[in-house]
């Protein structure tokens, strides 16, 4: 069991050095870390995701070994195996950055699967078909022969996926999302402040479709009948009880005849004469009247960038970001009506939780906004990691995702998870993002996690009867 243990870890240390490469990055010259404990943070780090890898290979080894079933056939456990750990790292650990299944993204016929089982439903055929190729690798003769041409029909028939091209889902809306380019180290004076904010808005109307801008305020109860302007997360100091900045945002919403949906921050209440609120990653939804209809407050907040989790023993967590966070957890996923569509919200990071955002479809979403800032990624390959793991969302839900981001990707997403419009990286622009409103809801919207659950149940009844058998002939060897 240990060599099956060390093997599979060091191969997931492997796995995570290449492609969580960046947190280095992002330690080092976001978190004002020196360069040898940002690198010191990142080995700690692939260390310990490592370990799930290494759980996986000494669940397997335990399985075959003295199996009454032989060595090969406890192989068909791994995929079970296999689910449950990345459902551990999703609901236990809180990490679930690039499960297995996200590799298949971009094969549509395939990927479809994950509208019944989510992302897991796809991890665990890969991992059946390699343990296929593995099971016939421990056989010998023509039975070798046979099962190895198997797996690879299976492997091949799967990934013939990638060349399939159905037809492109209609478009019945278009929306405004503002690429804002903004430095995380820019220095805010009120000048600069209302300088840019004013090219915000400009660049924003000027995308705005003249038959939407003349629209009459009277009709924004018609599906579609509106504009759509998305503002990101972003680094600017958007604080949404700024008069000023409400200010600007009604004058917009009321000249484009538009709906806005805009990243900043908000306070929470009080709890105490003397008390302060804490700070809430926040997006706030205007209407066309210029009235804040309502505020989706970020439930999945980040560890060492929007609070600091065992804060009294690490006494270098204050160092991670510019400005340190300190935010309050919002309470409830919210759908907003955006005429006549229901949308659901959601910030950054919590798109890569498959079962978080599935919620806003159940709770009757029919369009998803992703806002989210990137820019701490810097130029690696998190941004696009990060991107195909919310394409991954809306092939689940079978949702348009408008991703509106500060330095890129920003993007439009159809239901089968196909990036359908983007803009450039790293430039201040703003993307005409087609759109519909998605009424079917899927399986996995409906249910959620029951595939990867029962992967988890059937494990836990697998490692049972094997110990059970473990303990009778540990047993039957001692009376004998």
């Amino acid at each position: 069991m240990w060599q099956g243990f060390l093997l599979a870890w060091f191969c997931g240390i492997v796995w995570y050095f290449g492609t969580c490469y960046w947190i280095f990055n992002v330690m080092n010259l976001y978190g004002n870390l020196d360069a040898v404990v940002a690198a010191l943070i990142m080995v700690a780090f692939c260390l310990l995701m490592g370990l799930h890898h290494g759980l996986f290979g000494m669940l397997v080894v335990l399985m075959a070994r003295r199996s009454i079933l032989g060595n090969r056939r406890p192989l068909l456990l791994a995929p079970f195996f296999w689910v449950a750990i990345e459902l551990l790292r999703d609901r236990g650990i809180g990490d679930p950055w690039n499960p297995l299944g996200n590799s298949q993204v971009g094969n549509i016929p395939f990927g479809r699967i994950a509208e019944f089982t989510g992302v897991y439903g796809l991890s665990f055929a890969i991992v059946l078909v390699n343990a296929a190729f593995t099971a016939g690798l421990l056989l010998y003769g023509k039975r070798r022969i046979n099962l190895l041409i198997s797996a690879a029909a299976a492997a091949v028939a799967l990934q013939m996926g990638i060349l399939a091209k159905p037809p492109q889902i209609p478009a019945t809306n278009s929306a405004v999302l503002l690429q804002q380019n903004v430095a995380l180290d820019e220095n805010w004076t009120p000048e600069f402040f209302d300088r840019t904010v004013a090219e915000f808005v400009q660049r924003s109307m000027d995308a705005v479709p003249q038959d939407k801008a003349q629209d009459k305020v009277q009709d924004k109860d018609k599906v579609g009948g509106n504009a759509l302007i998305v503002w990101p997360e972003s680094p600017t100091p958007f604080s949404f009880s700024d008069p000023k900045l409400r200010h600007w945002l009604s004058e917009m919403a009321k000249a484009g005849s538009a709906y806005l949906i805009v990243g900043g921050t908000a306070t929470t209440e009080p709890q105490g004469p003397q008390a302060q609120g804490q700070p809430l990653n926040s997006a706030l939804v205007v209407d066309p009247r210029g009235t804040a209809i309502g505020r989706y407050d970020k439930i999945h907040l980040v560890p060492f960038g929007e609070y600091v989790p065992f804060q009294n023993l690490l006494f270098f967590a204050n160092k991670l970001t510019r400005e340190v966070g300190n935010f309050a957890q919002g309470t409830e996923r919210r759908v907003f009506d955006i005429g006549g569509i229901k949308t659901g919200v959601f910030i950054c990071y919590e798109s890569v939780f498959s079962d978080e955002v599935r919620q806003f479809a159940a709770n009757g979403a029919q369009l998803f906004v992703n806002i989210s800032n990137d820019g701490w990624y810097g130029e690696t390959s998190a941004p696009f990691q990060h991107l195909d793991m919310t394409r991954m969302r809306a092939v689940e839900n079978h949702r348009w995702i408008l991703l509106s981001t500060n330095s890129g990707n920003t993007v439009a997403i159809d239901p089968l998870g196909r990036v359908v419009a983007q803009v450039p990286r790293n430039v201040r622009t703003v993307l005409t993002a087609p759109y519909a409103a998605e009424t079917e809801v899927t399986f996995y919207s409906r249910h959620g996690d029951i595939f990867a659950w029962i992967c988890v149940v059937i494990s836990c009844i697998a490692l049972f009867v094997r110990t059970r058998i473990s303990a009778s002939g540990l047993l039957e060897a001692r009376s004998t």
